[in-house]
Order: structure tokens, then C-alpha cells, then sequence
């Protein structure tokens, strides 16, 4: 910003004043919140958001707005404060924080347009700076991304996984300001107030590291203006600050995290001091609005072809995936992937090879993967992360607050190699409980094809819901068993066998919709009928199609999955079907499983087709047949 510094820093100091007031009286009015988090980085808040950054205060959602994300989530009421400043947000509302019908929560979520990302699980806001600051590249825009990480914050692994990410991408577009107020919630921070120590690591990361006197607004803007200018590399500005500025009571002293002014003589102290800090006759400088671009016609997916194999061809899922997620690329521009170094086993290398602009490497660091996806999908793109459904489970924090906010965030996850069928390499490999972990995202569709047409048609269904997606994607060869025609819809299933003389039904997905058909012939050749049933969408599940099945099959229900028992198919099923009096008898992996080749572990684990055969003659000897109705 070039608007003269004798006039511009009078009127951050005024504003930085306002910012505390506003934090302050907002959290004593509630009677929660972390006032001494907000006082430490008003100056930088008003340095940041009133001398530097370039944005429309009405439009906050503008495609080429500068963007802010607070990772030190708990200092939310400094976020508020700030645009109400902007003249965004009505001053009055500000003392509503905390309530049940305001969306000024205690931490920031996506239901204030503002807000890109949920932030407050520490760690997180940073890596989805990332997929904000690689979305500007996509776009071609000249927005810049800037992160407030708090120091205690800066323990996070995810911190560095995103340092690391940040300089490997060279995105000079991306500035940190690390609060360094030396002090956590229950003692001072691991590098207090040492600030050789931040810059040492932040330079060993390849970032270009600036120190500041967090209270110096002089200081903070020369170094706004460095990261500006820097080309190459991310910039961190390591400010140093007190928790609790400008409040005595509070001010670098220990004990105040997530704590209150109280109301009353304290409250009142408090606003009266900082109400003498600021400068009489300053105004709120006018924000200067993003450049203009280049006005491009919005991008409009186009259907991608149908799938092109053979009835009975032998073709791994996440072979099928892959050739999915390239041609989508090609139909959608938005649509951009990610890979955590194992793009040669989920065949996210397929898309690479075709788009390799829109494909982004963070290497083994699955939560920076996830955040960056987030960060992605808030601004507009359709990411696609992928790895060994396994490793998702690292990032399993990141998913859950992608799930925080009016709906989940828009990203399609894919996770291959997934259950003991992946045979030799053993357990450490073998995801079994990511069907579990990603049905508990609220409104995340859950996706298992068991052939590449089904592969094919959910990863189209996936990128069009609006939402959180997860597919879940096998390393054996399958056979091919839909027709190229085939169509697959979130919420539905696939009904393989059936008749009027069905004794049970068998409900699998995936890997075991194998086993239970050669379970349907066993029992064929003892005279057993037996419904057999896709159910290729996890969640939502086909809940009428499972309960006519029941109604109609003796009220007998088996489902078979390579999973453990807890939270996956069977949990499915049986919420589905459990208020009409069906019976589900789930065979599932119980245990702890080890290496062997995939048909010995299918049978060893209780989940092969001689295992099903097995249930469905116990079912129908141990129980009569129920009418339905």
C-alpha cells in the first residue's frame, strides 16, 4: 500500500486498539474465548489487513482477493474484530461470539464467507495456505496467501510438512506471520522468545525467514513489503510479541490462555487503557481492491467418455481410477490432483502425464496433502488426493474439520490398497478402517467399486457431489462384470442375483462382491437360493433396496467386507435395516491380520466365499423363515 507512512501508522495503531477493545469485550461478554491470544497479534492483523493486503471488503469471496487464513483459530474474535473493521461485519453482532445462533464461533468455519478453511486444531490453517496459494497459480491470479501461525502452534508436524511443501513448490506468493508471544496454553513455549531458533528452522526449510518486533508497525510493514517483493521462495515473518498487549492485567503474563477479562471494574480497566492508545483524529485507511484480470469465461465440465472394456477383462480399480481421474482433468479444468509419492500405485500417474500443471507432489506428508486440498477446494478447484487408504488415517484430523461447516469441503479422496486382499505386504499396509473413519464425515459420500466400469462412473459421480467424497479403490485384479453402459449414482446398489425363492441376501462391495458370487454358485449346487447385492455406495446406502431384499429373502441379511467389523459395510446395512426386524449377520476381519497371499487371508479372516456359504447355512438352519409384512 503507498499511502504515506506519517499518516497510515497513526491509523494502525488506532485500529490495532480496536481490534483488542472489540476482542476483549467480545470474549468477557461471552464468558469464554482467548482475549491474550488476539492482544498479541492485533498489530499484525492491522498492519496485515489495513496497510498491505489488497481485497474487496464487500465481496469477501472475490476470486482474486488477497486471502487470510488464521491458523491460530482460537484468536477468532481478532478475525471478527478485523471485519468489522472492514465494515463487513456490524460491530454490535461482534458481542454475540460463542452463541448458538451467531456463526461467530469460537473458532472460524466456513459458514462466514470470509472464511475459507475451519481453523483450531492447530496446524491445519497453514497447509490449506498452501492449496490457496497453488490455486492463485491455477487461476493465474496475482492474489497473495497470508497465514497467522501462533509459536506454540509451531510444535505441529503438520507446521513443517507445509514448510517443507511451501519452499519444494516455490510459492513466493505465500506469506506466514508467526506469533511469537512465547507462551502456550499451559506454560511458555519450547523456544520462548528465541528468535535465531524460528528463523534457523524456517531457513533450513528454504523459506526466507524476516524478524520483527511484533509491535512495531513500522516493522511489520517493511517486512510485508519484503515478502512482497521476495520471488523464488515463501516468506515467514517471525514477530516477536506479548500475550495480552495492552492489557495489564494480562499482559506476558503466564495462566491467561482461554480465559476472560472478567466483566465489571477489570473489563472496564482494561478498554480504558487501550481507548488512550489510540490516535485522536485517524481514520480507517480505504483497502485498495485486487488487480484486475483478464476476464475468462467460467469453466464448464464436459461429460467424459464412456468406459472401454470387455466383459471379463481382468482390471485393478485403481488402475481404472486413474484412467477416470485423467479424463476428467480434460473435461474439467477445476479438477487438479494431489499425490503423497505413491502416484504409481494409486495411478494418480495417469492424470500427471496428461496435466501436469494441475497435479501437485507434497511427497510423504499426507496431512499437508489433505490441507491443501481443502485449501484448493475452498477457492473453486475439484482436488482429488490420493494414497494408500492406510496412510489416509494420518490425516484423519484434516478430514474431520473438512467436515466442519454449513456442508463438507469439496474434495474426492481416494484411497487404494485398501484390506487384506492387498496380501503380502502385511498389516502395516492394509486399510481397515477407512470406511469407518470417512462414514463419520457428515454429508461425505462413500464410494467401493468392485470393477473398473464402476471405478469409472463413481469417480464422475464423486466430482460431481457437492461435498466430501471418499473412493475406496483395491490393488487385485478384478474381472470386469457391468456392461460400458452401465450407470452408477451416489445412493444406489446393484442387484446381481435374485429370485422368488431366495433363502438370505448377501450384501458385499468391493473385493468380496467376488467372493459372493462364488458363494451364489456353491449354494446354487446345493439348492440354496440367494440374493446377491453391490453395494457400491457405502453411504448414502441403498436403504430401500436393502430392506425390500430383507423383507423378501426371510428377513436374513450377510454382509461381507474386507474391513474390520467396526463402522464399515455391515454398521451400514444394519442401520439401514435394523427398524424392520431384518436380521444382519456381519462377517468382517476381527483381528489383527498378518502377511499371506490374498485368497489365504480371505479365508483365514472369515471373508471368502466358502465363509459366506458357510453363513448363509447357518442363517437358514438357525432361523425360520419370516413372511414379509
Amino acid at each position: 500500500m503507498s499511502a504515506d507512512r506519517s499518516s497510515l501508522i497513526p491509523a494502525l495503531q488506532s485500529i490495532a486498539a480496536r481490534l483488542r477493545i472489540e476482542s476483549v469485550r467480545a470474549t468477557s461478554e461471552a464468558g469464554s474465548g482467548h482475549p491474550s491470544s488476539c492482544c498479541s497479534a492485533a498489530d499484525i492483523v492491522a498492519a496485515l489487513f489495513f496497510g498491505e493486503m489488497r481485497f474487496d471488503p464487500r465481496n469477501p469471496q472475490h476470486d482474486d482477493n488477497d486471502r487470510f487464513v488464521l491458523s491460530k483459530g482460537h484468536a477468532a474474535p481478532l478475525l471478527y474484530a478485523a471485519w468489522a473493521e472492514a465494515g463487513f461485519i456490524d460491530r454490535d453482532e461482534l458481542l454475540s461470539l460463542r452463541r448458538l445462533e451467531c456463526d461467530l464461533e469460537g473458532h472460524p468455519t466456513p459458514r462466514l464467507p470470509f472464511v475459507d478453511v475451519a481453523t483450531g486444531s492447530l496446524g491445519q490453517g497453514i497447509c490449506a495456505a498452501i492449496g490457496i496459494a497453488l490455486n492463485a497459480r491455477r487461476l493465474g491470479s496475482d492474489y497473495r496467501t497470508y497465514v497467522l501461525l501462533g509459536d506454540g502452534e509451531s510444535a505441529e508436524g503438520s507446521v513443517w510438512e507445509a514448510a517443507q511443501a511451501g519452499a519444494n513448490l516455490d510459492l513466493d506468493n505465500l506469506c506466514v506471520i508467526t506469533d511469537v508471544n512465547a507462551f502456550g496454553q499451559s506454560r511458555s513455549t519450547q523456544w520462548g522468545h528465541d528468535m535465531a531458533a524460528y528463523a534457523r528452522r524456517w531457513r533450513a526449510f528454504g523459506w526466507h525467514a524476516v524478524v520483527v518486533d511484533g509491535h512495531d508497525l513500522g516493522e511489520l510493514l517493511d517486512a510485508l513489503a519484503e515478502a512482497r517483493n521476495t520471488s523464488g521462495c515463501p516468506t515467514v515473518i517471525l514477530a516477536r510479541t506479548l500475550k495480552g498487549k495492552g492489557v495489564p492485567l494480562i499482559e506476558g503474563r503466564d495462566g491467561w490462555h482461554g480465559k476472560p477479562v472478567p466483566k465489571g471494574e477489570e473489563l472496564d480497566r482494561a478498554v480504558a487503557g487501550l481507548e488512550q492508545q489510540m490516535v485522536a483524529g485517524t481514520q480507517t485507511p480505504p483497502i485498495p481492491p485486487p488487480p484486475p484480470r483478464s476476464a475468462q469465461a467460467p469453466a464448464v465440465p464436459s461429460p467424459i467418455p464412456d468406459p472401454a472394456y470387455s466383459l471379463g477383462d481382468m482390471v485393478a480399480t485403481r488402475v481404472a481410477y486413474g484412467t477416470a481421474l485423467a479424463a476428467l482433468g480434460a473435461a474439467d479444468p477445476r479438477v487438479v490432483a494431489l499425490d503423497a509419492d505413491v502416484g504409481n500405485s494409486t495411478f494418480s500417474q495417469t492424470f500427471e502425464r496428461q496435466h501436469p500443471e494441475r497435479f501437485y507432489q507434497t511427497y510423504i506428508a499426507e496431512q499437508v496433502m489433505l490441507g491443501a486440498a481443502a485449501g484448493l477446494a475452498s477457492r473453486g478447484a475439484v482436488p482429488f488426493p490420493s494414497s494408500f487408504a492406510c496412510f489416509l488415517t494420518r490425516a484423519s484430523d484434516f478430514i474431520r474439520m473438512c467436515g466442519i461447516g454449513a456442508t463438507s469441503a469439496n474434495i474426492k479422496l481416494a484411497g487404494s490398497h485398501a484390506g487384506i486382499s492387498i496380501g503380502e505386504d502385511g498389516p502395516s499396509q492394509m486399510a481397515l478402517e477407512d470406511l469407518a473413519m470417512m462414514r463419520a464425515v457428515p454429508g461425505c459420500a462413500v464410494l467401493y467399486p468392485c470393477d473398473a466400469v464402476s471405478s469409472e462412473r463413481l469417480v464422475a459421480a464423486a466430482a460431481a457431489h457437492q461435498g466430501m467424497a471418499y473412493l475406496r479403490t483395491s490393488r487385485p485384479k478384478t474381472e470386469v462384470i457391468y456392461p460400458n453402459s452401465e450407470q452408477f449414482g451416489i445412493g444406489g446398489s446393484k442387484t446381481l442375483h435374485a429370485s422368488d425363492d431366495d433363502a438370505a441376501t448377501v450384501v458385499a462391495a468391493g473385493v468380496t462382491v467376488y467372493e459372493a458370487r462364488k458363494a451364489y454358485r456353491m449354494l446354487q449346487e446345493e439348492g440354496i437360493a440367494v440374493r446377491v447385492i453391490d453395494a457400491y455406495s457405502v453411504q448414502p446406502i441403498d436403504a430401500p433396496t436393502l430392506v425390500r431384499a430383507g423383507l423378501l429373502t426371510g428377513r436374513r441379511i450377510i454382509t461381507v467386507e474386507d474391513h474390520y467389523a467396526a463402522g464399515g459395510l455391515g454398521d451400514a446395512v444394519s442401520d439401514a435395516v435394523a427398524e424392520h426386524g431384518v436380521t444382519v449377520c456381519r462377517l468382517a476381519v476381527r483381528e489383527a491380520p498378518r502377511s499371506g497371499k490374498p485368497g489365504e487371508l480371505l479365508e483365514r479372516y472369515g471373508i471368502s466365499a466358502a465363509c459366506i456359504a458357510a453363513a448363509v447355512r447357518r442363517q437358514v438352519a438357525a432361523q425360520p423363515a419370516v413372511a414379509a409384512g
